[in-house]
């Protein structure tokens, strides 16, 4: 295969496909599996400068996870590495094998294509520092390409992980609260037929909660339910129901291997996006006052609500490395930063290996639980103070011709958007703007926000739209359309078709 062939794969800092035959043809074929796992192989063995590599390899519950397993498997034993299977596993996990267990692993493999359809898999590579990069996947995709690997005979055994990772949450919780801190409150959960059921028998009952009424538990990888994506309404609705019938404190919604989480409050809110990035950040303000790094799609409300606590609020470019990279940048260059988050809900601490762990970001919120509970006050009352917006909408737009260069076509319409908030009286460009263009609307608009930016890797422009009054989104979204339709090559008919839904309430 060649290398243009194989960077179809890349997705970011993954690789991902079309892993099973039906609507659309197979692109993770068992080749391209083979080919990208032995360069993967020298490539480790060239940073390490080691030739006997040990390497983990997990995947989350995707019904391609058996087929794509023994690829990986048989490919890392063909080049000399021992191999370590731990079978069901969360993508986070597959990382903390390297840093707090007696495994012995160089490196590790994680098979998931995370909230993607059940069609969908893929390849996520971790070493003892990290997980790999956009740049350091193109090496080894250049490798891959060039079919030079070593060769040699390793070791294959199955060992799970996720009763060790399990307990590292658990005495997390009673550190800092004492045994049992759940006993007798009602918490549920909703795998979605993930990879995150564990963590209610394995963290949640060992502290003491009671977890009835919990759902879809068991791994189920044609996601029969719903689809396994804190930012699915269906699976919200979900979970809030759950909520509801059980009379729970709490309701926990992970995706398909436990990278990102979202709750559900007493209340029955959703404690999700902007509200979530408020619950953590009052949580981690109240001990030491930083820099919050979230994505660029954030509220003017989030934003006050963490000055108010004494922090600074970074709002960056979307994408959960480069929060992330950024967080870890403003540490190391002296700046306090103890969180990346994004509104999808990768969170990524600090103090956590900068990793992005749902499972991790969940329990850090039952520490707060308790803790709120034990002064005779409940989670929710943490954000009661976060104005939300009262309209919050996105909208995406493609192109005429996606064989042209759709990148060119989107800068220019970001530059152009850029000049037209300079120099209209109605609109002003946002100060702290690292994406696209974030324009910002007077009262009589509804006050609030337009974000338009190029997605990173697809031919569509993401349009984010937020106001402060009911009907802001409308009078935005006509301003909007007035400065696009001029653009021959982009289709706005999602955004007409947006105003004509909007004019119908």
């Amino acid at each position: 295969m060649t290398v243009s062939e194989l960077k179809k794969l890349k997705s970011g800092s993954d690789i991902r496909g079309v892993a099973v035959e039906g609507d659309s043809p197979l692109t993770l074929t068992d080749k391209a599996v083979t080919l990208i796992t032995k360069a993967f192989v020298k490539w480790l063995s060239l940073k390490r400068g080691k030739v006997r590599l040990k390497v983990a390899v997990g995947h989350d519950s995707r019904i391609s996870a058996p087929r794509l397993e023994k690829l990986v498997a048989d490919a890392l034993l063909a080049c000399g590495a021992d191999v370590v299977l731990t079978g069901l596993s969360s993508t986070p996990s597959m990382f903390i094998l390297l840093k707090q267990s007696d495994f012995g692993c160089d490196a590790s493999v994680m098979l998931t294509a995370s909230h993607m359809p059940y069609d969908k898999n893929g390849l996520k590579f971790f070493t003892e520092e990290s997980g790999l990069d956009g740049k350091q996947i193109d090496e080894i995709l250049e490798i891959a390409a060039s079919g030079d690997f070593p060769s040699g005979s390793g070791k294959c055994e199955r060992k799970s992980f996720m009763d060790e990772y399990s307990q590292i949450l658990v005495n997390l919780v009673e550190k800092e609260c004492g045994k049992l801190p759940l006993l007798n409150k009602k918490i549920v959960v909703d795998a979605g037929n993930g990879a995150g059921g564990f963590f209610a028998e394995k963290v949640l009952k060992p502290l003491g909660a009671d977890t009835e009424g919990s759902q879809f538990l068991n791994p189920d990888g044609l996601f029969p339910n719903h689809i396994p994506n804190p930012e699915d309404k269906k699976a919200i609705e979900s979970l809030k129901a759950a909520v509801a019938k059980n009379n729970a404190e709490l309701g926990i919604i992970f995706d398909t291997d436990v990278d990102r989480a979202a709750c559900v409050g007493e209340d029955g809110e959703e404690i999700n996006r902007n509200s979530l990035i408020a619950l953590v950040s009052a949580m981690l303000l109240s001990e030491k006052a930083g820099v919050i790094v979230t994505d660029s799609v954030t509220s003017d409300g989030l934003t006050e609500f963490i000055e108010k606590l004494g922090g600074r609020h970074l709002r960056f470019k979307r994408g959960y490395r480069n929060v992330i990279d950024k967080c870890r940048e403003l540490n190391e260059s002296g700046t306090y930063s103890p969180l990346a988050i994004e509104t999808s809900g990768h969170a990524a601490f600090a103090e956590n290996y900068y990793l992005d762990d749902g499972a991790y970001l969940i329990t850090q919120i039952l520490i707060s639980l308790s803790k709120q509970a034990a002064k005779g006050k409940t989670l929710v009352s943490l954000i009661s103070s976060l104005t939300r917006p009262a309209e919050a909408d996105e909208i995406r737009l493609g192109f005429t011709d996606e064989s042209k260069d759709f990148k060119a076509e989107g800068a220019k319409i970001i530059d152009d958007l850029k000049t037209a908030a300079n120099e209209r009286a109605d609109i002003a460009p946002a100060i702290d703007n690292y994406e696209g263009v974030r324009m910002s609307f007077k009262k009589e608009d509804g006050g609030g926000w337009i974000l338009v930016r190029m997605s990173v890797h697809d031919p569509v422009v993401p349009i984010n739209i937020e106001s402060d009054a009911l009907g802001g989104n409308l009078k935005k979204a006509k301003k909007l359309l007035n400065l696009l339709e001029a653009y021959s090559f982009l289709n706005v008919e999602n955004l007409k078709n947006y105003i004509t839904d909007k004019e119908k309430l």
